[in-house]
């Protein structure tokens, strides 16, 4: 069970949303709250790492004063939204984590960013990650690390790690994130919250340099199944500009729960590929042991994902080379050991190897299709080790395995991306050590809606038992620690 809301910005978006429309909670009174949570725990963990505090209380007026006349109030009206630091925002410092936009302000928001805030929301800050998104530790040259909301020396994952850990200590309801490799669900995992990677397409992203690279999607974060789905909501759109755009989902307004006993659920600790530590396998085989009774039919089970790692080095690698092989010409001093290292494995790529990476993509991801005629969604772990200290770049092994890439650790995360899957990563409890730990519930591309209402089902399941419900940091603790920083 979460723990109940004490101060406005501890309630849950979709309650907030309720009080603001119904005059019993003012968006002055809720963003002077996030303010000050901000205020009392930033120092220890990082996770805002810009503000216009003046802007956002003037919105706030304005929004409140738009209650009181009783005007017509948009779907997040009054709700303060954190941004993920991919997205441009006008007039807010916006750097992509990178020493070369590190004083960029833009003059315009990102698509995304427009779309939430025509929505209601209120956008007061930005959420740190690794540069240009490379990589599953929150840290860069610009702003340094983002800490664990759980242990502060340890890391929040990537490359949503600034949201995330913003949304688990109550700095902000809601916040933007976006997915490649699990860069919402590991972070999510990792700080106790829900993370949503919906399908390609499903929420425009026409801002990206090379709109024919389809693996990186914008989506919502949230302390709930719930709240996330509020986000999505306001963030589903139809866009010209992104050719994966095809339309608008028919989303209701209401998020209503799928019945458990009716769902065929396969399980899966490692998807028959993906290095996974012992602990962590154990701790899913207990929340799939808890959770099972109430499935309809339940049983370990993947698709073949035979190639799926070097199907993902040369998807990587070509998206890198395209998206900053002039950023690595022209800046390489200004640029981080991540951006580099997959920049330059795409260049080596041959235009066979790319021809070999699209067909072999191609193929596992009709055999993904195909396993899902049989079954409802998929359930893995949300990452393969408990979280690790932010000093640390990358997990270099897991159980003295020796990982052959500084993104192998994270083939979790992964594997349903190169199918095109949409993911929902929820919390269930904490790890072995303590952590919060996570799963993914997994879904074919376009089965949004239904993935999600799995998802707040099992959540639901989970959250009625103190030792798989999400789990809430010390934030006594964490202030203490901002305040010595």
């Amino acid at each position: 069970m979460a723990k109940q809301a004490t101060e406005p910005c501890d309630l849950s978006a979709v309650e907030a949303r309720r009080l603001i429309g119904a005059r019993k909670l003012s968006p002055v009174e809720l963003l002077e709250s996030c303010l000050e949570r901000t205020a009392q725990t930033n120092g220890a963990v990082n996770a805002v790492v810009a503000q216009d505090e003046a802007l956002a209380r003037k919105t706030a007026k304005e929004q409140e004063a738009g209650v009181m006349a009783g005007r017509q109030l948009g779907l997040l009206h009054g709700l303060p939204v954190g941004i993920k630091d991919l997205e441009p925002v006008q007039g807010l410092r916006t750097t992509w984590g990178s020493l070369m936009f590190k004083d960029h302000v833009p003059e315009d928001d990102g698509t995304n960013v427009a779309n939430v805030r025509t929505a209601g929301a209120n956008i007061f800050a930005k959420t740190n990650t690794p540069e240009f998104g490379a990589g599953a530790n929150t840290r860069n040259r610009v702003y340094g690390a983002t800490g664990n909301p759980f242990d502060p020396v340890l890391t929040a994952a990537g490359s949503s790690g600034g949201s995330a850990v913003a949304l688990a200590v109550g700095q902000m309801p809601l916040a933007t994130g976006s997915d490649y490799g699990g860069s919402l669900r590991t972070p999510a995992a990792y700080s106790g919250i829900v993370g949503f990677r919906p399908s390609v397409g499903v929420v425009p992203a026409p801002d990206r340099s090379a709109g024919l690279v389809p693996w990186g999607v914008l989506g919502p974060m949230g302390r709930s199944v719930e709240d996330a789905y509020l986000l999505f909501r306001a963030q589903v759109d139809d866009d010209v500009n992104d050719p994966y755009s095809t339309g608008t989902l028919d989303l209701p307004e209401m998020l209503l729960p799928a019945d458990l006993a009716s769902l065929r659920v396969a399980i899966t600790p490692d998807f028959g590929q993906a290095p996974v530590a012992k602990a962590i396998r154990a701790v899913f085989a207990d929340r799939m042991k808890r959770l099972a009774p109430s499935l309809g039919v339940a049983e370990e089970r993947h698709p073949d994902y035979s190639g799926l790692h070097e199907i993902f080095e040369i998807h990587r690698g070509l998206a890198f080379a395209t998206q900053h092989q002039e950023k690595l010409s022209q800046h390489r001093d200004l640029l981080d050991r991540n951006v580099i290292d997959n920049t330059e494995r795409g260049l080596k790529l041959t235009m066979a190897e790319i021809g070999h990476g699209m067909v072999e993509q191609h193929k596992l991801m009709q055999r993904v299709n195909a396993f899902f005629e049989d079954w409802d969604v998929l359930i893995a772990p949300a990452a393969s080790v408990s979280p690790f200290p932010h000093a640390q770049l990358f997990v270099e092994e897991i159980d003295g395995e020796r990982m052959p890439t500084y993104m192998r650790w994270l083939a979790l995360a992964y594997a349903p991306t190169m199918a095109l899957c949409c993911a929902c990563a929820l919390p269930c409890g904490r790890d072995d050590r303590g952590l919060p730990f996570g799963i993914q519930v997994i879904g074919p591309r376009g089965s949004d809606l239904h993935v999600l209402q799995a998802a707040a089902a099992i959540e639901a399941a989970f959250d009625s038992d103190p030792a798989t419900a999400r789990p809430v940091p010390d934030l006594a603790k964490l202030a203490g620690k901002a305040k010595r920083a």
